[in-house]
């Protein structure tokens, strides 16, 4: 991982991080081609953040943290990506005179002799952590940094020993491999494998649409599909009649990455697609997720409550789990016994009590949450509520002290109230128990890359109502389209949100058995902000674009 890695450790010893006989116990324990600086790191003996100060001191550089530094984007047009990729090195910042890189190993002198000449310039060099700068490679110039020797790889997990492949295999595993790694770098969200009548057709969703990537001719499909169904270690190559799903976990760097995998028989053959999941997104905090600060605000006060029951709505894809995930991941302290009840669990989360619903054998959603009240948890997270049963205990959790997050699928959030009801729940334990009901959809972020200042047309300022002086006082941007976007304009997504709290008022409309027009219209004289506001404030800090947000909120009419 480090080159010098005998007079790194001499650093670290005289750093006092670590002792002598330390090092010489774990070469002892050594295994494979890991290095002594990994094994520190591994079992967080070390930081990879003193490591990198240790070294810019002994070279005396300045240490930098990336992830809190803003980088201005147009500095990485100015280093190519084989460059940035082959010294493992980012742009920090341009004074006109001295180019700033950071790099993780400062000890590396062909890496400090070699870019002022790649680059022709003169270059200030900074630390950082390897992974915070594979983290802003990655982020953009859209891949994985490669290993030293060039080659790319991902590791197939769980298998009899670990299975890796790469570039250089068999021809079928070369196309599947290919497929994930490079919907791994193009951050898609799933792997579409669709054949066709004369070809197989491949597509990746990436920002929520779906584009075609390849196409691979009708008689690889056979070996493409038993291929992915070999890697699942659960599907059968044989059933081809039936639907089936199965999971691959791959380790992508030092990223693990779960897929899940689902076929259909359809008129030309198997289809499959893939759900990527990304565990990196299992550390979002609530402003990545897109809440804005009064939001966030709200929000922290209502998952630190005691008791209550908070619900996420929205469609399938809306993200409505990562941000039930972020919530948990806010709260989650030694203090507290979190158990969650998922259909399946999708990302396993540190610290946090998980179990995965299963009907075959009678572990259904009420099923396991009436287990967990037995495990005396203070806090319980449930996939989705589905029915009268599972309501019920959840509110009955709720009402007896336990805070409870769930999500149901309702298009805004005063609709959750009628959809509980339209279930079998009583409006007054609804009103007693719900504490907040967070309704979501998912926009575009413009490429930080190539947006740029932009004007709204007239229908886009009658459409959000917008007027001409908030428009003038705004920093309204529009998509360009660049290589680190691939020509779209946008790169990355983000939340809009509408916040429907439940306070004494709101109870007292509960029970008065309102309808849903009339709770949202009495929701918004009460001041609920809705998807559409809130993506018109995005829209006027320069985060989305108008037509986006129009796009997403065509169905709010208020």
């Amino acid at each position: 991982m480090y080159s010098n890695e005998d007079y790194l450790l001499e650093l670290l010893t005289e750093a006092g991080l670590i002792a002598a006989e330390e090092i010489d116990a774990i070469r002892a324990q050594l295994q494979g081609s890991q290095s002594v600086v990994e094994r520190l790191i591994t079992d967080d003996r070390i930081s990879e953040e003193n490591i990198a100060k240790v070294c810019a001191q002994s070279s005396s550089i300045d240490y930098v943290d990336l992830a809190h530094l803003p980088l201005p984007p147009h500095v990485f047009e100015l280093v190519a990506e084989d460059v940035v990729k082959r010294f493992r090195t980012v742009p920090v910042a341009d004074d006109g005179s001295y180019l700033t890189l950071a790099i993780a190993d400062p000890l590396d002198f062909e890496t400090l002799d070699s870019l002022p000449h790649i680059l022709s310039r003169e270059i200030n060099f900074v630390c950082a952590t390897h992974s915070a700068i594979a983290q802003v490679i990655n982020q953009n110039y859209g891949g994985e940094v490669n290993d030293s020797s060039g080659a790319e790889a991902f590791t197939v997990v769980g298998a009899e020993g670990d299975e890796e492949a790469t570039a250089d295999d068999a021809p079928i595993i070369k196309i599947v491999s290919s497929m994930l790694l490079d919907s791994f770098k193009l951050k898609a969200s799933d792997i579409h494998i669709e054949p066709m009548e004369t070809v197989l057709r491949v597509r990746y969703r990436m920002d929520g649409k779906l584009v075609e990537i390849d196409n691979h001719p009708k008689k690889l499909h056979p070996a493409i599909i038993a291929r992915i169904k070999v890697m699942s270690g659960s599907m059968s190559i044989a059933e081809k009649r039936i639907p089936q799903d199965g999971r691959i976990q791959i380790r992508v760097g030092t990223k693990e990455v779960d897929l899940r995998v689902s076929s259909v028989p359809s008129n030309h053959g198997e289809s499959i697609v893939m759900r990527i999941l990304d565990k990196t997104s299992l550390m979002l905090g609530l402003p990545e997720l897109g809440f804005l600060s009064d939001d966030q605000e709200t929000i922290e006060k209502m998952i630190r409550l005691p008791d209550g029951i908070v619900l996420v709505t929205g469609p399938t894809g809306s993200g409505k789990t990562t941000t039930l995930y972020g919530c948990l991941n806010t709260i989650n302290t030694p203090d507290r016994k979190i158990i969650t009840v998922e259909d399946p669990v999708e990302y396993e989360l540190p610290g946090i009590n998980q179990v995965m619903v299963n009907t075959d054998i009678g572990m259904t959603f009420a099923a396991a949450l009436r287990a967990m009240m037995r495990q005396a948890p203070n806090i319980i997270m449930l996939g989705e509520i589905r029915d009268e049963e599972t309501a019920g205990i959840a509110i009955q959790a709720a009402l007896t002290g336990h805070l409870v997050f769930s999500t149901l699928h309702t298009n805004d959030a005063p609709g959750a109230v009628a959809r509980l009801a339209d279930i079998g729940v009583k409006r007054f334990l609804v009103a007693s128990s719900v504490r907040a009901i967070i309704a979501q959809r998912l926009v575009r972020k413009l490429c930080p890359a190539c947006k740029e200042a932009a004007s709204l047309t007239e229908r886009e300022m009658r459409t959000l109502n917008l007027d001409a002086k908030q428009v003038a006082e705004s920093d309204i941007m529009g998509p360009q389209g660049c290589d680190v976007c691939r020509q779209g304009g946008y790169k990355g997504r983000a939340g809009i949100f509408e916040i429907f709290k439940v306070d004494d008022e709101v109870r007292h409309l509960i029970n008065e058995d309102l309808t849903s027009p009339q709770l949202r219209r009495r929701a918004r004289e009460l001041g609920m902000r809705t998807l559409r506001e809130d993506g018109i404030r995005k829209v006027l800090g320069g985060m989305t674009s108008a037509s986006e947000v129009m796009r997403v909120t065509m169905a709010d009419n208020d």
